[in-house]
Formats: C-alpha cells, sequence, structure tokens
C-alpha cells in the first residue's frame, strides 16, 4: 500500500487538541532542571571545538547613533551606496583581528 505524503507550513497546520495545548502548557511551565536529557549524547571539548556557525548566519542588528570624524564618513560614502554595510565590515575584521 502507497503512503500518502502529507506536508505543512506554519499556514496550514492542523489546529491543537485540547489535550496537546494542555500538555504543551505543563511542558512550558516545568523548570528546566526536570528536563530529561540522558538520551542526548554530551559534546566532548573536541566537538564543541570543531563546531561552526552555519553558511547563512546572521547576526542581529542594531540601530546605534555614533559620532565619525567628517573625513572618515566621507571616505566611507565615497565608496557609494552601502557605507554603513561596509563600515561594519571594518568594525568586524577589527574585531575578529583584536580576538
Amino acid at each position: 500500500m502507497k503512503k500518502k505524503e502529507v506536508s505543512y507550513s506554519p499556514d496550514t497546520l492542523p489546529p491543537l487538541s485540547a489535550t496537546q495545548r494542555s500538555r504543551l502548557e505543563e511542558l512550558a511551565d516545568a523548570p528546566d532542571n526536570q528536563i530529561n536529557y540522558d538520551d542526548i549524547p554530551r559534546l566532548t571539548d573536541a566537538q564543541l571545538a570543531e563546531l561552526k556557525r552555519p553558511e547563512h548566519y546572521r547576526p542581529v542588528k542594531k540601530q546605534i547613533t555614533a559620532r565619525l570624524d567628517a573625513d572618515v564618513l566621507a571616505w566611507l560614502k565615497a565608496g557609494g551606496k552601502g557605507y554603513q554595510s561596509r563600515m561594519n565590515a571594518i568594525l568586524r575584521q577589527a574585531m575578529l583581528n583584536a580576538k
């Protein structure tokens, strides 16, 4: 017998039953120390050292107000559109080099 493949998107998920909703609320209210991690193996230090960010990782951006020297701002803007992204890239490189 051939099985029918079912796929859902967030818009087409079936509604939760009262039992499912109640169970989810119980789990959400439970303290972290009651979570059973027995079926999840611990990562070794070597495994943790090999972890890398996902390829499409995008850090959260924060809006700020910064004061720059006029000539520095002119230099950034001279490169055309995207001067704020260039400024971020320059600061990121400086941060990574400082580590």
